[in-house]
């Protein structure tokens, strides 16, 4: 009896710790969170465009710009790939007067169309 109470007690604490662990990692993941969005991490999600030497991000649907785009982590022509196409890019937003930019860090295509011809 008193060896099963032992065994009872040694697995009680083990959950306990274990619990304790998984609350410190949630912890850990919202300090994160936090910390993206103080920074000014974001998503947007648009159209890359080509305008006057500079890669954009454009409305879906009136075409218009929403950012520039800067790449953060590869090279600047690797927008290319992604021309015409609706994309989520991942990044930080920076505002000034002259409108946003964004540091993409990840580019994750929605579509292969955009605008008009975009569902048809």
């Amino acid at each position: 009896m008193i060896r099963n109470s032992g065994l009872f007690m040694l697995m009680y604490a083990s959950t306990g710790i274990g619990l304790v662990g998984s609350a410190a990692g949630n912890d850990a993941a919202s300090q994160q969170k936090q910390s993206a969005a103080k920074s000014g991490a974001s998503s947007m999600t648009g159209c890359i465009d080509q305008q006057e030497g500079r890669y954009v991000l454009v409305d879906d649907h009136e075409l218009k710009p929403v950012a520039n785009l800067e790449a953060d982590g590869f090279p600047t022509e690797g927008f290319a790939k992604y021309m015409g196409n609706k994309v989520t890019v991942r990044g930080t937003v920076k505002s000034d007067g002259s409108g946003k930019s964004v540091k993409v860090r990840t580019i994750e295509k929605v579509s292969e169309t955009c605008g008009a011809s975009q569902g048809k």
